[in-house]
Formats: structure tokens, C-alpha cells, sequence
């Protein structure tokens, strides 16, 4: 029998004090010798002290448990008490993936038998990114409470806990085929032929120049994708998932997409973008009271109309707050716009159909003003109460956007709305596969074989674009462990993951065996599905193409906008576009409006799917159908708009 593995422990002081003057604490040597004592299981890799900070406790933590260098075993020691400032437990708290109560019991139990002031330690103890952490008191104490548990911590760190996580698939098949005048060809949720390593240059038959592919055979009735276990020779030949016609992807797309949640939402200025979840109705009357619209003089109108002649100005109404002098008949109240009418007063006469007679001794007021109106009727130059809007008519629709203009703020802001019923936002996660896959802004040159992230960059851009909270999961290498961790981890923090790379029938293709054997996913479309995952292809433009084609409907869904996906219009081919002999496409174009207010439409170049180049200046996919020649310049064709039509 082999003997067992040697851990790795790190310790971490929690003290202001000792940060100033580490010669302050004793617990690091107490701690290592309890470690030592175990006979060498243990290597006491790593030790840090930081100040009392949440902060500066929680980035030591996270260091230490994620990277090459990451350990199995985090011991704290101080900060556990009732003092203020003593925050350990919240820091670690607030970062576990998982809690570990046992352990926190049995180190309370161990000391309870020596003190009873153990009961005023507040010990926290779980388990962030497969290492265990606990919180241990200070002094005496840190040695008592990790005596009690160091004999079974090395069991804790070898065995991973076991977690249920239901999530679908949304559409993944290694073979695709679109309806003609329909999506996209290169595949996205709905998968095409892609071949990992994610090497951003998949070969599926585009016939751009860079090869068709050649199948012999039909695809196989298996129901699960490839068991990394069994090694590559026991691999599946043929994919095991049916094809599936673009129309019938984004139906299920809808189906199994989780219905929106309703939040209530404060009226400001991050509520833009958001969608009702019901109807608005306003709480007030708009105006609120009967006030002028213009500059000039409120009075009190005879019986016979008649104004002309000059009268008294005996109060001033402005729009500032404030009680208006009662207004009687003969005598006449200077009012600006918006201001309140006057008690009594009937009407308003322009300042343009006025002259001043005479001003106050001091020069600073109105003392008398000529009218020179003749025929006047009540309410002239008045708004009326609720003459805009009613109290308790409605003002706006479930399912409405709240757009980034200002109307529909002003709107609710105008009638007293300070909360409305919206749809959350999904959160999106944005992961990258691959061993082979390098950060974007890697310095130097790059060893043979390595490749840039470029989707990782592009897709959190686009989630954003269209109004998505977007979260940067990394890069997960090629070991299945690794990938599943990510994935349960990216769970946590999102509720949708997009992730290019690792769809194919490639024995390092371990995405999909992930999902169906070690997270208990359905691939193509789940039937418990509780957070959904799409799983896109390696290559850039293929990956961006179907984030807009498939992803994006399904976040439209989540928040509850209508109608999903991007809109499509008509525009026609300002030059020759070469088809597809075999299959539809997807083609990558610049839709912008001439001077005639017509769309037309060129290409961005050439269609491959690594060409990442063809997506610079693309602000529409067009429909293009599958044939032999060229679709002819002034052709028309649909056009689905990713970005703003710009002005030729």
C-alpha cells in the first residue's frame, strides 16, 4: 500500500497588532507544532499575517486556494471573539462554497470541556474552491480547537463533497442542419462539426476555402456523450446527439428556458433596461393642481368678459411651493408658468396682452397693470388638474422595456411611482476551454500550439451590449475534474454560463461528458433544468454569430422581453454574395441606409468561422439561402441586426 499523499497546510494571522510587529504573535509556532506532531502528513506550506480587515482576509484566502500553488488546508487564528473589529468570521463566511458545521462543533466541544468562556468563540469552518478553511481562536485556544479535529481534517481534504446540480444544455449536436431562409449554419447552442483543441479554426463545411466535410456513415443511437475514463480508444466515432432544424432548436430554446422572476425594483436610473412584470398605474394626478401655462396675470373673469382696464396687483403666485393670496374680482395676481392659480381665480391673461402702469415706491414691484383683453373665458392659460394624466390610470404595460431616453422614468417619476414590479435581469457567466487557450493580453510571443482567448473578450462585450450583467469565469483547463469545479463554481455566482470550446467528439472534448456524468445535466435540451448552460464553438466568429442566434433569445426569455432575439428587416445585396452549394447561411455583413432611406448590404469579407476579422464591421447576418451561383446585386434578403444601421 502506497503511503498517503503529504497535504498541504497554510496558516493565516488575524491581528492589527501583529501585522505592525509580527514579533507580537506566538500562534504560528504553536499551530506548526500541532501539524508536526501528526508525523508528516502535513507540509506547512504557507503563513501570512494581515490586520483585522475583511478585505485583506479574504483576498490571503483566496489566493492560497485557487492556482497551481493552492493548498488543501487553511487554518485562521484570531478575530473570533465579540470585540469590535473581530470580523473573522463574517470574512470567511461570506466566500465559503460549502459550510462545515461538524467541524465547528467539535471544536467547540473540545473546549466547552476546558473553559466555559469557549462558548464566547464564534468558530466558522467550510470549504472554499476544495480547500478547507477554519477559524481558530487566538492563544490557547487555537492549539485545543485544532487538536480537536486534526485527525480527520486529512480525510475532509482528500474527499471532495458530493453536490447535486440539475442545469440543462441548451441544444448542443455535433451535426446541424438550418431550414433555408433560417439561422445560422455554423453551429452555437444547436453544435456543429467542431474539433478541440479550441484551437479558434474548426472545420465544418462552409465552403469558403477552407474544406468540407466528408461523413460516411449516420450518427449513432447512444445517449451519452464520451466517458473520458475509458480513454480515447473507447471513445464514440459518430456523435450520439440527432440534428436538429434551426426553428426546432429555439423552440425548445423557449420551452426549457427558466420562466422569469419578478423583483421589486426602485424607479432610478439603473432600472434601464429592465421589463415590467405588471401594469403601472399612477398614484397622482398630473398636475397635481390647477396651474398656468404661461408668463402673465391670474384674474377673476366677469360675467360679460370683459378685462380691459387696469387693476391692482395684489399677489404673486411663482412655481416655487408655497399659499397663494385668495384672488377676488377687480384685482389681478402676477403668475408664472406652472405656478398654482390663486384660490378664486378663473383665468390667466398673457404678460404679451398687458402694460405696467405703475411700479411700488421702491421701483422693485408691480403696483398696477393694464389688461387689454376683452372677451375673456374662464380657464384660458390653465392646465387642469389631471389634465395630462389621471390618478389610477394605467401609464405603462407589463412587458414594456424601460429605455435608456428618459420617458419612462420621467413618466413614473412624474405621478409618485417609487417602485415598480420588473423582471431580474439574468446574470451571465462567460467561461473559455481549452489547455491550450492563453489569456488575450499574454505577454511575448506564443509557444507552438498556444491560442489567444478572443471569445472569452468578445462574448462578455456582447452580453454587456445588450444590457447583461456579465461575469469573467476564467479559462477551465482540459481535466474533467478541473472543468466540473468551474462549472459548479460559476453556478453560484450566475445564472446562465456560456462556454466555447470542447463540444466535439476529440477525447480532450470533456464538456459535454461533464454535464451529463459529473453534474447530472441533460445535453440537448434538460428536462430538470434549473440554470441553463450553452456550450459554443471554439471558433470566433461561429461563437459570436451564435451567441446573437440562440443565446440571446434565451436571456430575452429570462427577463422576460418580447419579442426574443435580434430584429430582422429587409435590405438588399449592394453586390454579388457567393451561396453555399450544400446548406444555408448565416453571412456576416454591413447593413447601412443611403440616402434614398433604403437598406442595402455588403459582406465583411471572407466566412470562415475562425475569421475573426469578418466580424469588425458587421452589423447584420443575412439569410442567405443555399445554391450554386451568386445571389445577384439588388437581391433582397432578410437581415438580422445585431447592431446599430449606420448612415452611408
Amino acid at each position: 500500500m502506497s503511503a498517503a499523499p503529504q497535504l498541504r497546510a497554510a496558516i493565516l494571522i488575524v491581528s492589527t497588532t501583529a501585522a505592525n510587529d509580527p514579533s507580537a504573535d506566538a500562534s504560528e509556532a504553536t499551530l506548526r507544532q500541532v501539524f508536526e506532531a501528526e508525523g508528516g502528513k502535513w507540509d506547512v506550506a504557507e503563513a501570512a499575517i494581515v490586520p483585522d480587515a475583511t478585505t485583506r482576509i479574504q483576498r490571503q484566502l483566496k489566493r492560497w486556494s485557487k492556482g497551481a500553488g493552492k493548498v488543501n488546508l487553511i487554518v485562521t487564528t484570531g478575530g473570533t471573539g465579540f470585540a469590535q473589529g473581530d470580523d473573522t468570521p463574517e470574512a470567511v463566511s461570506e466566500i465559503l462554497d460549502r459550510p462545515a458545521p461538524g467541524l465547528v462543533h467539535a471544536m467547540l466541544s473540545a473546549s466547552l470541556a476546558v473553559t466555559p468562556f469557549a462558548m464566547m468563540s464564534r468558530p466558522v469552518a467550510g470549504v472554499l474552491n476544495e480547500t478547507v478553511i477554519i477559524t481558530l481562536p487566538g492563544s490557547q485556544g487555537a492549539r485545543e480547537n485544532l487538536e480537536a479535529v486534526i485527525k480527520t481534517l486529512p480525510h475532509a481534504c482528500l474527499k471532495r463533497p458530493a453536490q447535486t446540480l440539475e442545469l440543462s444544455t441548451l441544444a448542443e449536436s455535433s451535426d446541424w442542419r438550418p431550414k433555408p431562409g433560417y439561422h445560422h449554419k455554423a453551429g452555437a447552442a444547436v453544435q456543429p462539426h467542431h474539433h478541440h483543441p479550441h484551437s479558434h479554426s474548426h472545420g465544418h463545411g462552409h465552403g469558403h476555402g477552407h474544406g468540407g466535410l466528408v461523413r460516411h456513415t449516420k450518427p449513432g443511437s447512444e445517449h451519452l456523450s464520451n466517458d473520458p475514463s475509458l480513454g480515447p480508444s473507447r471513445r464514440q466515432r459518430a456523435s450520439p446527439y440527432p440534428m436538429l432544424d434551426v426553428p426546432d432548436a429555439l423552440a425548445l430554446i423557449e420551452e426549457h428556458t427558466p420562466r422569469p422572476k419578478t423583483v421589486t425594483s426602485a424607479v432610478n436610473t439603473q432600472l434601464v433596461g429592465s421589463i415590467l412584470a405588471q401594469d403601472v398605474v399612477a398614484r397622482e394626478n398630473v398636475p397635481a393642481f390647477r396651474a398656468s401655462i404661461v408668463d402673465g396675470y391670474a384674474v377673476v373673469v366677469p360675467s360679460d368678459g370683459n378685462m380691459k382696464g387696469t387693476y391692482p396687483v395684489t399677489a404673486i403666485s411663482h412655481a416655487a411651493p408655497g399659499e397663494a393670496k385668495p384672488l377676488k374680482l377687480g384685482e389681478i395676481a402676477r403668475i408664472t408658468t406652472g405656478a398654482p392659480l390663486p384660490e378664486g381665480a378663473t383665468s390667466v391673461i398673457m404678460v404679451e396682452d398687458t402694460v405696467l402702469k405703475s411700479m411700488t415706491d421702491d421701483g422693485s414691484e408691480e403696483r398696477e397693470v393694464e389688461l387689454l383683453a376683452d372677451g375673456v373665458k374662464e380657464d384660458e392659460n390653465i392646465r387642469e388638474v389631471g389634465s395630462d394624466i389621471k390618478q389610477g390610470t394605467k401609464i405603462m404595460s407589463k412587458g414594456e422595456k424601460i429605455s435608456g431616453v428618459g420617458g419612462e422614468l420621467g413618466l413614473l417619476a412624474a405621478v409618485g411611482v417609487a417602485e415598480v414590479e420588473t423582471y431580474s435581469r439574468p446574470v451571465v457567466g462567460v467561461l473559455s476551454t481549452g489547455d491550450e487557450i492563453v489569456e488575450h493580453d499574454k505577454p511575448g510571443n506564443l509557444r507552438l500550439g498556444e491560442v489567444r482567448d478572443t471569445n472569452r473578450i468578445t462574448l462578455l462585450s456582447a452580453v454587456r451590449q445588450w444590457g447583461f450583467e456579465a461575469v469573467d469565469l476564467g479559462i477551465a483547463r482540459d481535466k474533467p475534474g478541473t472543468l466540473e469545479q468551474v462549472l459548479r463554481d460559476g453556478f453560484r455566482r450566475v445564472d446562465v454560463i456560456i462556454t466555447t470550446g470542447g463540444v466535439s467528439m476529440g477525447e480532450l472534448d470533456l464538456l459535454k461528458p461533464t454535464i451529463e456524468r459529473a453534474l447530472g445535466g441533460t445535453v440537448h435540451f434538460g428536462r430538470r433544468t434549473v440554470k441553463p448552460i450553452f456550450s459554443l464553438p471554439g471558433n470566433p466568429a461561429s461563437a459570436l454569430v451564435t451567441f446573437h442566434l440562440f443565446v440571446l433569445p434565451s436571456l430575452h426569455h429570462l427577463s422576460g422581453q418580447s419579442p426574443a432575439g435580434v430584429p430582422s428587416v429587409p435590405v438588399t445585396l449592394s453586390h454579388d454574395f457567393p451561396l453555399d452549394k450544400g446548406r444555408p447561411e448565416y453571412h456576416r455583413a454591413c447593413v447601412s441606409v443611403g440616402r434614398d432611406g433604403l437598406l442595402s448590404a455588403s459582406s465583411t469579407g471572407g466566412q470562415r468561422s475562425s475569421k475573426v476579422g469578418s466580424m469588425k464591421t458587421a452589423n447584420a447576418l443575412l439569410c442567405m439561402p443555399k445554391g450554386e451561383g451568386p445571389l445577384r446585386t439588388g437581391h433582397v434578403v432578410q437581415a438580422l441586426l445585431i447592431a446599430p444601421i449606420q448612415p452611408l
